[in-house]
């Protein structure tokens, strides 16, 4: 059946007695435009209702940054390429900070010197890092070793060796008799120890 076929078969006024074939037909078509219409408001209002909560927060969390010297400069800069707040729950000392800035800029990020001393001395003065407990040497795994002192695998896993045959360390100085052990670096970080 081809569509002049269709349109034949549909009733029009002239068909139907009393010409109500017709009206239907056009009350048809107002009720579908009036369904397609409350859909799409229908659409706008699910979008409006689930996403407003969203602009709040993204509002809320950028408000959170304290006002100091460099915020500008790190909404700008760092926002291009990430969620703000998330990399700033980060919290780290100004060494992270510069170690997460170079990184950045080995990655393509373009900034001046002005703009990242500014960004570096916001980040490390406005989220640092938090203060951590004192790490049990006796107690701690290869991976806690690892990266709380900075080690490499091979002399975390030589700590552990060291404490299994030898029972716990009772000073650093104990820690420092550790072969293949970096004393110095160990030193650097007695105030991070527990024994």
């Amino acid at each position: 059946m081809n569509a002049d076929e269709r349109r034949s078969v549909l009733p029009t006024h002239e068909s139907v007695p009393g010409g109500q074939g017709f009206f239907h037909r056009e009350a048809a078509k107002d009720a579908k435009k009036s369904i397609s219409n409350l859909c799409v408001l229908g659409v706008f209002a699910v979008r409006f209702f689930l996403l407003w909560p969203l602009a709040l927060f993204t509002g809320r969390a950028w408000a959170q940054l304290p006002e100091a010297p460099g915020k500008e400069e790190t909404k700008r800069i760092c926002g291009k390429c990430h969620e703000l707040e998330r990399s700033v729950s980060v919290h780290q000392d100004e060494e992270g900070w510069l170690q997460t800035m170079d990184k950045m800029v080995g990655l393509g990020a373009k900034i001046t010197d002005e703009e990242f001393g500014a960004i570096l001395k916001y980040l490390a003065k406005n989220f640092p890092a938090e203060e951590l407990p004192k790490l049990n040497v006796n107690k701690a795994t290869a991976i806690e070793l690892e990266s709380r002192l900075t080690l490499t695998r091979s002399q975390a896993a030589a700590i552990l060796q060291h404490r299994a045959k030898k029972g716990p360390f009772k000073s650093i100085e104990d820690l420092k008799k550790v072969p293949g052990l970096d004393a110095a670096k160990i030193e650097a970080k007695k105030d991070r120890l527990a024994f």
